[in-house]
């Protein structure tokens, strides 16, 4: 594999060419007309244009994107994630037309695409389940009858969904049909499918998911754990590696459940099983993630492991030469995702120009981005920034170079969700590691941030104030009056 299109835009993009050019492969960029002279483009070996701005003109014309790679002679399509990572017909017709697609196959993608799929794939593993209906369902008083038998509160949820689009929480008999009706509705807008299930909604829980990786001769390990329970609309803002709750026991016995997962769908590649931990730290099956997660950095830093090399010498055909043995816990990592939002006003979009935009340094620093100053943040595609990423030798350590790493990144001229970071890693009940997925709904108020900036200020004018009258009858001020300097027109 020689040549490698990598069939996304921004961080993502720039973070897969990287390892790209390390093993000596040549790195293609495919852009939109946003997109022109972004870093991803200009980082690339070769770049070349798709087409205008929205999503569904460019990055999303899968057909396009295969005339670009089969006219240049590309070898492999790494799709990153997002846009087209998870299409199986889009990985079928890369290896139709004689490209290697760096990821799953179009099985285990269809398999684990459908949350109903994936259920009745893994049922036979022993693997724990949220008690529910492993069925699609559409009639209300089914509906009713099921929920009944499972205990309220429940949770309405799109077989095909991610992001929490199609998903309703419901705690009582009465609100079952709008719910229900809603969730149908989002799921047929957001995936062009209305099947929903019930299951039992788990009133506290963290989500813990399992990195897995996997070669085509039946080899596949686990890497340990990450924790993403800090989320705003179902979608992560803050993840973790490892989670400060997991015992060694549970974690063994976790990563031993995704290696199944994987195995059930005969996974090749990096992917991700989801689980959801309740407060008595039992765990139940969610879903699988048949791509590279966002959040994988948290993983590199604590294994060691680049997860990007690791997918494309899996798609050379070449065996896994890592052994479970060989994936120590070295640390701790922390990573908060920069999104151009504004926390102040229900993590809304913020749209604007990167006025000032400087990034934190040090030896325990990452940052994945793909913006740099001056540069506008688009309307058409998500508004993540960059990713913040550090390691510490344990979890305190981790969390001090998180904070000073955030007092270091200056953003000015859009709003962020910096200060929220901030917030968050302040907090006596993710400092303590006792919160769940309801951190922001238990703890974040709107003026949280302006809180904390405004504490800060009061506190620096008490101590100026202080010492003002200190050192006042230390204080000379000369007379304008007896002034030897003359005042020039």
């Amino acid at each position: 594999m020689r040549k490698v299109l990598v069939a996304n835009r921004g961080e993502i993009a720039l973070r897969v060419m990287k390892t790209l050019k390390q093993m000596g492969i040549t790195a293609v960029a495919v852009y939109s007309d946003a997109d022109r002279f972004a870093p991803h483009v200009r980082f690339a070996d070769e770049a070349y244009h798709l087409g205008a701005a929205p999503s569904s003109q460019s990055y999303l014309k899968g057909e396009r994107i295969i005339e670009v790679a089969k006219k240049h002679g590309v070898d492999g399509i790494h799709p990153g994630y997002g846009f087209l990572s998870e299409n199986a017909e889009f990985a079928e017709a890369v290896t139709k037309a004689g490209i290697k697609f760096i990821g799953p196959s179009p099985h285990a993608m269809i398999l684990m695409g459908s949350k109903l799929a994936a259920k009745d794939a893994v049922k036979d593993f022993d693997i724990p389940m949220v008690p529910g209906i492993d069925r699609a369902i559409t009639d209300v008083d089914e509906a009713k009858k099921i929920a009944g038998e499972i205990g309220y509160p429940i949770l309405i949820k799109a077989s095909a969904g991610g992001g929490g689009k199609g998903m309703r929480i419901v705690e009582k008999a009465e609100e079952l049909a709008d719910q229900m009706e809603r969730a149908i509705s989002e799921a047929v807008s957001s995936f062009g499918d209305g099947a929903v299930f019930i299951e039992k909604y788990i009133a506290s829980p963290r989500h813990i998911e399992i990195q897995v990786l996997a070669d085509s001769y039946g080899n596949t390990i686990h890497l340990q754990e990450r924790e993403c329970s800090v989320q705003r609309r179902h979608q992560k803002v803050v993840e973790e590696a490892p989670s400060s709750v997991l015992t060694p026991e549970i974690r063994a016995k976790m990563g031993q459940d995704a290696i199944k997962v994987a195995k059930a769908c005969k996974y090749e590649g990096a992917g991700t099983v989801e689980f959801l931990l309740d407060e008595n730290l039992n765990y139940y099956f969610l879903e699988m993630n048949t791509r590279l997660q966002v959040e994988h950095p948290v993983t590199e830093m604590i294994t060691g492991v680049d997860l990007v090399e690791q997918q494309i010498l899996v798609a050379r055909g070449e065996k896994l030469t890592l052994q479970q043995e060989d994936i120590p816990i070295n640390g701790h990592a922390l990573e908060l995702r920069i999104y151009a939002e504004d926390p102040k006003n229900n993590f809304l979009p913020s749209i604007g120009t990167l006025e000032k935009y400087v990034l934190p340094k040090g030896n325990n620093v990452r940052v994945d981005g793909g913006f740099e100053e001056g540069m506008e943040i688009p309307i058409y595609y998500d508004p993540m920034i960059a990713k913040l990423v550090v390691w510490g030798k344990d979890r305190k350590d981790a969390l001090q170079h998180m904070l000073k790493a955030v007092e270091d990144y200056q953003i000015e001229g859009i709003s962020t969700t910096l200060d929220f970071g901030k917030f968050v890693f302040q907090h006596d009940a993710f400092i303590s590691g006792n919160f769940d997925t309801h951190f922001v709904k238990k703890y974040f108020r709107p003026n949280e941030t302006n809180g904390l900036v405004e504490e800060e200020a009061k506190v620096a004018a008490l101590l100026s104030l202080k010492l003002f009258g200190k050192y006042k009858k230390a204080l000379k001020v000369v007379d304008a009056g007896e002034s030897n300097w003359r005042e020039r027109r």
